[in-house]
């Protein structure tokens, strides 16, 4: 109601003025499409994320967003597969940015697990954005993902080193054709409540580990590993590792 309002008001504008310019069509007072969605295996779970649109389709700002609808479907052989079905796709998670539960929000970047997945199967995910009055944008970008057999983490240790701390890590038997990428570092500060989401380095496969040069002094850090590997063409990354602290002194 508060958009067909706002159209009609800038007609009669338009139409009072004697001055004529492009109109707005109703259909495009929706959210523009969100246009990445991503998604990534992290242990046995896919890690499903994606952007909020910050205007509406028209290109005005988008002032009412409500939510999100996430939608995956099972991608069966070629004789078998139907997108357009209606029965292809199935709601498998609604977010409301005011209540977010189980679903992490970095700026506008917005995340959640999925967990109801089958090793072998390939899952395609779709989005819609919703506004206030429940008008939704069209899809998003689509995405495949192959459910990969998960990749056990490592266990991790540190040892005391002239920056602080030497990071290193022992790493058990991949799935049965798994190719060893290396290992992405992840850290936090004490205070904050989890990993963030991108690493702090990757670094290589034969790496014997790894000393962080970017420390502060007197500031103590928490570290965590994922073990990268490809299986089944698939690049996937274990879940988090234990913990370990560590912590840059000058000596005296």
């Amino acid at each position: 109601m508060k958009k067909t309002l706002l159209l009609l008001s800038v007609l009669v504008l338009l139409s009072a003025c004697g001055k004529r310019g492009p109109l707005v069509a109703p259909e495009t007072l929706v959210p523009a499409p969100i246009k990445d969605l991503k998604v990534e295996q992290k242990g046995n779970r896919f890690q499903v994320c994606w952007s909020a649109p910050g205007r509406e389709e028209w290109g005005g700002p988008l002032t009412d967003l409500a939510g999100f609808r996430v939608f995956r479907r099972e991608v069966l052989p070629p004789d078998e597969d139907c997108e357009t079905c209606p029965s292809a796709y199935r709601q498998v998670k609604t977010v409301d940015p005011e209540y977010l539960r189980d679903v992490l929000r970095y700026g506008s970047l917005y995340c959640f697990f999925d967990t109801e997945l089958t090793d072998g199967k390939t899952y395609q995910y779709k989005v819609i954005s919703v506004d206030a009055e429940g008008a939704s944008s069209q899809d998003s970008n689509k995405v495949r993902r192959k459910k990969a057999a998960p990749v056990p983490p490592p266990r991790l240790s540190a040892v005391p080193a002239p920056r602080g701390v030497m990071l290193q890590w022992k790493q058990d038997a991949l799935p049965v054709g798994g190719v060893l990428e290396g290992f992405a570092v992840y850290r936090r500060q004490e205070g904050e409540g989890f990993m963030p989401l991108s690493p702090l380095t990757v670094v290589k496969a034969d790496a014997a580990g790894f000393e962080d040069p970017g420390m502060e002094h007197g500031m103590p850090y928490r570290y965590a590993v994922r073990t990268v590997a490809v299986i089944d063409g698939e690049k996937v990354e274990s879940d988090l590792s234990n913990e370990v602290e560590g912590m840059f002194s000058l000596s005296e």
